[in-house]
Parts: C-alpha cells; sequence; structure tokens
C-alpha cells in the first residue's frame, strides 16, 4: 500500500475518534444535568491535555518513543477512557474518564502530523490531500448516528457517541503499528532535548508572534462552534436531534474538496491571502447564522463554509509551521499551536459560550443574534491583525532548496 493512502487512513481513524463525539458533547452534558460551570470544566480537559502535551507528550513522542507506538497506546488508553466516559453519568466520574482520554488523543493529534510531514517527499503538495483523510473519517463516523439516535433521543441514546468513538479508538490502536516507522530523534546532533523552549522563543519574532495570537482568536471562534452549533440547529432551526450531525458534517464534506486544492491554493494566493480567507469564513458562517436562522435551507447550505474555514487557515498554520520553523523543533511547534488550537481556544470557548448563552436567555430561548455577533466581530479582528501586522518571510511556500532570509528566518531568534 503507498505511503500516502497510509498516511490517509490514519487520518481517517484519528479524526472519526473526535467526530463521533465533539458535535453532542455540551448538549449531551446538559442532559445528564451537568451545570454550566461543570460543563466547561469538561470543556477545559483539553486545554490541560494540550498544556501537558507541549512539554511532556510530545517531547516523549519525539526524542523517546517510536511516533506509531505512541500512537497505539495513546489510543488503547483512549478507547478504554472513552468507554468509561459512555457510562459515567455523575460528573466527577464523568470528569475523570474525558479528562483521561484527552491526555492520551490531544498530543496524537500533533503525532500524526508529524508522522505525516515526515513520510511525505513534498508536505507542502502533499499534507492537504493526506489530512483530508481526516475529514472524510469525520463525514464517514456521522451516519450511523441517522439510526443510533432517535429524533428525540434519551440520555442511553446518545452515549453512544462515546462508544462507536471508542470502537474506532480500539481499531486505530491496531493499524497505528503497520504505519511507516517513524522513529525517535534522540541521538541526532545539536537537537535540544527540551525543545519546547525553543518553540517559546520563536514568537520573539513579530510574524510568529502575530500569527500566535490571531491563532488564539481563530481557535476559541472554531471550538466555539461546536459548543454552540448542534443546540441552535435543533432548538432554534428545527432539525431533528437524529439530522444535526448529518447537517453538521456537511462542513466536512465542503473540507475535502477544500483539503484537496489546499497545496494549489496556497502556491496562487500565498499564506496570508488564504490565512485571512480562512478566518473571514468563521466571520460569514456566524453573521448567517445572527440573521438567517429563519431559513433552514440557507443554515444548512452554509455548513459548506467549514472546509475553508478549517483547510485555509488551521491547515494552512500546520503546514507553514513546517516548511518556516526549524526542523529540530518542529514536533514542539506543531504541539506550541495545538496548544492554542486545541487547548487555550477550547477551555476559553468552553467558558466564554456557555457564560454568553446564559446571560442572552430568557424564558428558555437564547438571543441567537446577540450571540453569534460576537464570534462574527472577533473573526473581524483577526483578520484586520493578519491583513496589517503579519509579515511571514516567504509570500508561499518555498522549495527545499530555497534558502528564507536570515532576517525573517525564527531560527535566528
Amino acid at each position: 500500500m503507498k505511503t500516502s493512502l497510509r498516511l490517509f487512513l490514519m487520518m481517517v481513524l484519528q479524526l472519526a475518534i473526535w467526530g463521533a463525539w465533539a458535535p453532542k458533547i455540551f448538549p449531551y452534558m446538559g442532559m445528564l444535568g451537568f451545570s454550566p460551570w461543570q460543563q466547561s470544566l469538561v470543556g477545559s480537559s483539553w486545554g490541560v491535555a494540550a498544556l501537558v502535551g507541549i512539554f511532556f507528550s510530545n517531547q516523549f513522542a519525539d526524542r523517546n518513543f517510536a511516533a506509531e507506538r505512541f500512537l497505539a497506546v495513546s489510543h488503547l488508553i483512549g478507547g478504554l477512557a472513552l468507554v468509561g466516559t459512555a457510562f459515567a453519568t455523575d460528573f466527577w466520574p464523568f470528569f475523570a474518564c474525558y479528562l483521561v482520554f484527552s491526555l492520551v488523543y490531544v498530543p496524537t493529534l500533533s503525532v500524526t502530523n508529524s508522522i505525516a510531514f515526515a513520510n511525505l517527499k513534498d508536505p507542502a503538495a502533499g499534507f492537504g490531500p493526506v489530512r483530508m483523510g481526516g475529514t472524510v473519517g469525520w463525514v464517514l463516523v456521522s451516519w450511523p448516528f441517522v439510526f443510533l439516535l432517535g429524533a428525540h433521543a434519551s440520555v442511553e441514546q446518545v452515549r453512544w457517541i462515546f462508544l462507536v468513538a471508542a470502537i474506532v479508538s480500539f481499531a486505530f490502536a491496531g493499524y497505528a503499528l503497520t504505519l511507516p516507522h517513524t522513529p525517535a530523534r534522540k541521538d541526532a546532533p545539536g537537537i535540544d532535548n527540551l525543545a519546547w523552549r525553543r518553540a517559546f522563543k520563536l514568537l520573539g519574532a513579530p510574524f510568529v508572534l502575530v500569527l500566535f495570537i490571531v491563532t488564539f482568536i481563530d481557535s476559541v471562534i472554531h471550538n466555539g462552534y461546536f459548543v454552540m452549533a448542534d443546540a441552535f440547529l435543533t432548538n432554534r432551526v428545527g432539525i431533528a436531534g437524529n439530522l444535526s450531525m448529518v447537517v453538521l458534517s456537511l462542513g466536512q464534506v465542503a473540507e475535502i474538496l477544500t483539503m484537496f486544492v489546499l497545496g494549489r491554493v496556497l502556491a496562487k494566493l500565498g499564506w496570508k491571502v488564504t490565512m485571512i480567507v480562512g478566518v473571514l469564513g468563521h466571520a460569514a458562517r456566524f453573521a448567517v447564522f445572527a440573521f438567517c436562522a429563519d431559513s433552514i435551507p440557507t443554515i444548512v447550505a452554509v455548513q459548506l463554509l467549514h472546509g475553508i474555514c478549517y483547510a485555509f487557515f488551521f491547515a494552512t498554520v500546520y503546514i507553514f509551521v513546517d516548511a518556516v520553523f526549524p526542523k529540530d523543533v518542529r514536533s514542539s511547534a506543531q504541539g506550541l499551536f495545538n496548544l492554542l488550537i486545541l487547548g487555550i481556544g477550547n477551555v476559553v470557548a468552553s467558558f466564554l459560550f456557555p457564560e454568553l448563552i446564559s446571560k442572552l436567555s430568557a424564558g428558555g430561548a437564547v438571543d441567537y443574534t446577540r450571540l453569534f455577533l460576537v464570534p462574527t466581530g472577533m473573526a473581524v479582528v483577526a483578520v484586520l491583525l493578519l491583513a496589517l501586522f503579519f509579515r511571514p518571510p516567504s509570500r508561499g511556500p518555498v522549495a527545499e532548496t530555497e534558502e528564507l532570509p536570515a532576517s525573517a528566518n525564527p531560527a535566528q531568534v
């Protein structure tokens, strides 16, 4: 089997685990009677995991453990934790199981990226199609819930979001051992054993700092989408509970196309314009949510913007890090941005948006117009920061033989 296909299947399984439970975890916690602060605490688990990952898990995988074996062990433990999460109905057991899952799953997101980059001949051109596998996995895993859930699903039905994720996690644990061997690099000369320190020092480069700030803002918006979207579709728009995940998955269908053309878009538009288009996708989607909630066709159609939101910003950030950052800290740098995308941004979104929903609710109804104008405004701010202050060292991806200007290379910081 071709290496690219093996990596594609790796991404299918990796993102299917996440896609199984992400759209409905917040509504499910509400069904269990968890208070807003308890839901926010569960949401913060990924922040804890991302923080642990940048200091320990990513270093462990990068320096002391073959990456494919790290994936196998992590997903075996993660699958067991997901089974525990599925059957825990009291808050503290639920939180404990979900935290364990988060601690072992979140670092694997950057490790799979590292495996892909390490085994692709041309990462800038090849990563998009490989990462598209994650999109396919997210879409595929949403369809069983048409049959597993009812239009007004019970707790017993909705807990299948974690059981399906556990099944996929166990399958990935076995498949990981068949991936291309990606050995630890602890004996390579000149490698800093605490590379995360150098990754943080790269923030001294102005263009890296600007990208870091914008990534934080966009990650809050992106994670807020998963906090709010399912309840919005079912409670405000009127889409049946067993169909909402399928509607949300339409965004991943569009992502397939955008990931496929990402390499060509980057070559034509460059880093900055591509990222700006990605953030503008968030602004447009939430603006439509705010003002067109009474039109089901419009709300369904606007899900297609998700492909632009993810591929043109977040996937571009991962490619940018691999292209620009020093080779010996790329894994740690990926973990640094994952700290924002999956960690800090997730924590802020998990606290911010439930609180906004509470404040903007009256008589059991949420003022979704005012609610969705918040992430719309945040996206506009992020676009302005990129447009005015982001000056990357190259317009777009450069060939391996090309040198970045020493003054613009973050390795010089």
